[in-house]
């Protein structure tokens, strides 16, 4: 005789795989250094997250300074960076450049990449599928340490004589793979690269623990068709870091080989102090085409995390069902694809050729429409919403305004005539910096306002969030809105002195008012900071729901141990979006409440579900030899 499981949903039973939620016994270093909980190692993310924030905002403070004052003596900051500063005063051009590669490096990858989806990926997936932990939690641990490892050898380069790497963050050859290029091309080049090549190690672990628990560890009842976005969210990201990321691994690794064992693959006709280099037959330009091939994926790595995360928080504080499930599932979907085929529009100004350029236009393009269902979807959720103007909504709403503006530049930097003339200009850098930077911050900010009662069992001071946001909503458009029309008229990227340029003197002002908004708008995170540090320990105690979300995770305790669930893993009935429904006696039906329960709210198709609920998890079939 043997026993077969025909739910419709086939999720693994793993009820019993772990301590069915009770207190998870360990000393202090297993429980919270060297921890295999999800829930910790999130909260590990999310704290290496933040300090990696403040030190990325604080290098873009430093060469703003430099930009905003081209003029002012800057020897105030020499404590600091000591022999970065000339002798009048000013950051020295290569250090300048090391601030510029640095700052990008760590908030792209170390806090929108590992801080966003490393803290909420590992935090949500198993509360809102119903998993008692990941499918490994030995990888998972794993994948912090790989992280925290690649940490500590990149803020080690921040120290060292020869400064750390300087070649952008986009480290194009042949400035990154020659050492002796400039003092930023040496050791803290090498240290960047084993740096990434460690970050990769940790993102790959991830997102296949990721992936394998959504699609393994559901529990009963948790088809997809009733996932939350910010699963699908998770889900579409480790797909594409999965599928993305060796392509940047075998870039550096390429690149290792020419910086230290005399290869070829980027390097050809180079000349050093008169005296041409033996390297023959590289082309850098293949270094752009393996970069990018990444690193537009990237753009929806660090997006789509804080896009499913808006998702959950809109549709709760608008109190309504999520408007277009599936076309926003769909619209994930084809922005996962279409990010694959799109990398070369950042190499309009290679010499490509025009037709091959008309190609990648036209795929660009196409990329706004699903990115525009979403701006609709999230709209029409809003419109006519009873809607509750907490920190987490603000900051939701926050994302979809920069999401919009940052996007419509994207359309025509799309447009290879015109970003042949806008490419390398401050133009660039306003657009990536609202759609991807951030949209991508306010995203992980929000998510750390609505799930800090479930992460921490407190609740954050509501009006110390409301001036975080205004502070840091304005003070954002304040810095990249008038980057575009420096940026129209020419103003270049990446330089550290614009001053010895009549044309730009005219700037001077808005330059001024950008690094005075930056300043600001820094300094508004430390509101965030002390609210946050604040109210894990006096905040006030939070309740079990305080958002009436309808999603798995508000159905365990306060302070869910390891396993989350003290007994039995509720069984899932229904969407997650069932939110003022028609005739239902509440606003909110979370997804474990069988349909039986609702009789006056159900519709047709419902009261049909509720004779399946007596059967249990499984059906047990004797099958007869």
């Amino acid at each position: 005789m043997a026993t077969i499981d025909i739910h419709p949903h086939a999720a693994v039973d793993h009820h019993d795989e772990h301590d069915h939620g009770h207190a998870h016994h360990g000393n202090f270093w297993t429980n919270y250094i060297f921890s295999e909980d999800h829930k910790v190692i999130a909260k590990q993310f999310l704290i290496t997250g933040m300090a990696w924030a403040l030190i990325g905002g604080m290098l873009s403070v430093l060469f703003r300074l430099q930009l905003g004052f081209p003029e002012a003596n800057l020897s105030w900051l020499k404590p600091i960076l000591g022999g970065w500063l000339t002798a009048e005063g000013k950051i020295d051009p290569e250090f300048y450049l090391a601030l510029v590669t640095m700052h990008g490096t760590i908030m792209v990858f170390f806090v929108l990449t590992a801080g966003l989806s490393g803290t909420f990926s590992n935090f949500l997936i198993p509360l809102q599928v119903g998993a008692r932990d990941m499918a490994s939690g030995f990888m998972n641990m794993l994948s912090y340490w790989f992280f925290f490892a690649s940490s500590c050898v990149m803020f080690t380069s921040l120290f060292i004589s020869t400064g750390p790497a300087a070649g952008g963050w986009v480290i194009y050859p042949p400035l990154s793979a020659l050492p002796q290029a400039i003092s930023g091309s040496g050791l803290g080049m090498t240290l960047w690269l084993v740096s990434m090549a460690l970050f990769i190690v940790s993102s790959l672990l991830g997102s296949i623990n990721y992936i394998t628990t959504i699609i393994n560890m559901r529990t009963l009842g948790m088809s997809f068709t009733k996932l939350p976005l910010t699963i699908w969210a998770f889900f579409l990201t480790a797909v594409i870091g999965i599928l993305s990321f060796p392509v940047l691994f075998a870039a550096a690794l390429l690149l290792i080989f020419d910086r230290s064992f005399g290869t070829s693959f980027y390097l050809s006709d180079i000349y050093i102090g008169g005296e041409a280099l033996p390297n023959q037959g590289g082309s850098p330009i293949l270094f752009q085409h393996l970069f990018w091939f990444l690193g537009h994926p990237e753009v929806y790595i660090v997006l789509l995390p804080a896009l499913g995360i808006t998702s959950e928080i809109i549709a709760t504080n608008s109190r309504k069902p999520i408007f277009g499930y599936k076309a926003m599932v769909g619209s994930m979907l084809f922005i996962a694809i279409l990010s694959f085929v799109v990398w070369a529009h950042h190499m309009f100004v290679t010499g490509m050729n025009p037709f091959l350029g008309s190609i990648f236009t036209l795929l660009t393009l196409i990329i706004a429409v699903p990115s525009a269902v979403k701006i609709f979807n999230y709209v029409t959720t809003l419109w006519k919403g009873n809607i509750h103007f907490t920190p987490a909504m603000l900051f939701s709403i926050g994302l979809v305004s920069f999401f919009l503006t940052g996007g419509i530049t994207g359309i025509v930097l799309g447009n290879s005539a015109l970003d042949i003339q806008l490419h390398d200009t401050y133009f660039i850098v306003a657009h990536f910096h609202l759609v991807m930077g951030s949209a991508s911050f306010f995203g992980m900010v929000a998510g750390i306002y609505h799930w800090f009662p479930k992460m921490f069992g407190r609740m954050m001071n509501a009006k110390l969030g409301y001036l975080h946001f205004w502070f840091t909503f304005v003070g954002v458009y304040m810095v990249f809105f008038p980057m575009h029309y420096i940026g129209i008229a020419g103003f270049p990227r990446r330089y550290y002195a614009w001053t010895n340029f009549e044309t730009f003197s005219g700037f001077a002002d808005l330059n001024f008012m950008i690094t005075i908004a930056a300043i600001i708008t820094f300094g508004a995170q430390f509101i965030f900071l002390f609210n946050f540090i604040y109210s894990i320990f006096r905040g006030r105690l939070a309740p079990a729901n305080p958002w009436n979300s309808n999603t798995l995770e508000w159905t365990t305790p306060r302070h869910p141990q390891h396993g989350n669930w003290p007994g039995e893993i509720p069984t899932v009935y229904r969407w997650p979006y069932d939110y003022s429904k028609p005739g239902a006696k509440e606003d909110f039906i979370p997804q474990h409440i069988p349909f039986s329960e609702t009789p006056e709210s159900n519709l047709p198709h419902e009261n049909e579900e509720i004779k399946l609920e007596g059967m249990g998890a499984a059906i047990i079939v004797e099958e007869k030899h």
